[in-house]
């Protein structure tokens, strides 16, 4: 099989979908990538053992509407499926979901597989305007003309089905996320300090102003307590302000650790892991890391997030937006420090069983007819 995975993003595609792509060349296809700004990430085609000819740069802005962009986007995907002529199509996130599929169908391609990595901005409650409503005109126009949806959380599954944004023709699939290397995110020891960790693009519907109240309220009377941040101010209309960041650092709230390229210190040096997102994730995937490396996590009864937590055994759920909730659950982490060592070890044996990239690689390849890969990275027939 002959198969092009579009993102939208090509710093994403490493981290986020490395191990997905070397599982299907290890079962014998030939992949594709198409990204913007790919020809800038020169270790990219090294890594996944692609040669230059297997990557594609395409025009594609992230963030943002402009309609003269988008049909550029849409007319380049389309001459590329033209010049690769590829028997299967994977884009991920919105915009390459969206193009990506209504290009494939324009150019013939036999299987067009999307991929549900969260619904984000346009999806969450309370928003409306234009853009959304041409968000949700285009992803129906675009998923009715999907061979196979995949999702991340069951949440977003029956949303998009209750909308009739996903036609009820479509088959989809429910994943569990991204899946995480348990081996590259192994166990660590807790620190001795009642630290907590956040790792997120700094928007509102992140959580992160929540982060802060909880941290400001909670240093009052445990002073001890650390909380960091790992993120970075990013193009959306929700997003933190530079003013905002720096005076919760300069009030002694915060420690900004700024956009890391590898977490695993950050989080090795946390006992607690907190996103208090309402963003409609997908599955967060710096949960299952933290998970991975043996942390408890707290986090929002909300779509992508309520499934990686099981309450009281590997965390805590809080309401969305619930600062006093938030502050009610790192306490209890605080007063019983025994907790954290608990349910981190309930997060790892989590993390083996339901989150190991292998196996939810291995349910993606077999749902999208591409032959399996032994543990030992030999292919077989599926």
């Amino acid at each position: 099989m002959r198969l092009l995975v579009i993102a939208g993003f090509a710093e994403s595609i490493i981290l986020f979908r490395g191990a997905l792509i070397l599982d299907m060349v290890r079962a014998g296809c030939e992949v594709h990538v198409a990204a913007p700004g790919l020809e800038r990430q020169s270790t990219i085609g090294a890594k996944l053992g692609l040669g230059p000819d297997r990557l594609h740069d395409i025009p594609m802005a992230r963030a943002g509407a402009n309609p003269l962009a988008d049909l550029a986007s849409l007319a380049a995907l389309y001459r590329l499926m033209r010049r690769v002529r590829p028997d299967a199509v994977l884009p991920y996130t919105i915009k390459p979901v969206i193009y990506g599929t209504l290009a494939a169908w324009a150019a013939g391609v036999p299987q067009r597989f999307a991929l549900i990595t969260g619904l984000g901005y346009a999806f969450t409650e309370g928003k409306s305007g234009i853009t959304r409503r041409a968000v949700h005109f285009l992803f129906g126009l675009a998923l009715g003309r999907a061979s196979k949806v995949f999702f991340q959380n069951p949440d977003d599954e029956r949303l998009l089905r209750e909308k009739g944004i996903l036609p009820d023709r479509v088959p989809s699939v429910v994943v569990n996320g991204s899946g995480i290397d348990v081996s590259d995110f192994s166990l660590q020891p807790l620190p001795a300090s009642p630290g907590f960790l956040m790792i997120a693009r700094l928007l509102g519907d992140k959580g992160v102003r929540e982060y802060a109240e909880a941290a400001r309220r909670i240093r009052v009377d445990h002073p001890q307590a650390i909380f960091r941040l790992v993120g970075w101010i990013d193009a959306n209309p929700d997003t933190i302000s530079q003013a905002e960041l720096d005076a919760w650092v300069d009030a002694g709230v915060i420690e900004f650790l700024g956009k890391l390229p590898d977490v695993r210190a950050a989080i090795a040096e946390a006992a607690v892991y907190v996103l208090p997102s309402y963003y409609r994730e997908g599955t967060p995937r710096t949960i299952l890391e933290a998970m991975a490396m043996g942390r408890a996590v707290i986090t929002t009864d909300a779509p992508g997030c309520r499934e990686t937590v099981v309450e009281g055994e590997n965390g805590f759920l809080v309401p969305p937006k619930s600062v006093d909730a938030l502050v009610d659950a790192m306490r209890k982490f605080i007063t019983d420090p025994s907790l954290a060592q608990r349910m981190g070890a309930r997060s790892r044996q989590i993390a083996e069983d339901k989150y190991d990239v292998r196996k939810v690689n291995a349910v993606m390849l077999r749902e999208m007819g591409i032959g399996q890969v032994e543990q030992d990275g030999a292919p077989h027939a599926a």
